[in-house]
């Protein structure tokens, strides 16, 4: 089994600004992480890392280098406003 088939995608979590996810790479992976920097998306994508466009890299958990957190915008969903507006004018 390939290093990149061994990396683990939690569930998305969310709050009112930014949805969450962490990554969980495989140990020999985890090795080419830089501890100097967070990681830009060219530097993620190297390591096998698969996620659509706009995860950041935004924090890096001391106690365990080896889980990646990565975080990008909620994506507003133009189909819900209007809804939720046609709703507030009833």
């Amino acid at each position: 089994m390939s290093l990149a088939n061994q990396i683990y995608y939690s569930d998305k979590y969310y709050d009112d600004k930014f949805e969450y996810r962490h990554v969980q790479l495989p140990k020999e992976l985890s090795k080419k992480v830089p501890k100097s920097h967070l990681m830009s998306e060219a530097e993620w994508r190297n390591l096998g890392v698969q996620q659509s466009i706009g995860w950041v890299h935004y924090m890096v958990h001391e106690p365990e280098p080896h889980i990646l957190l990565f975080r990008r915008p909620v994506q507003k969903n133009p189909l819900k406003e209007v809804q939720n507006n046609q709703q507030k004018k009833c």
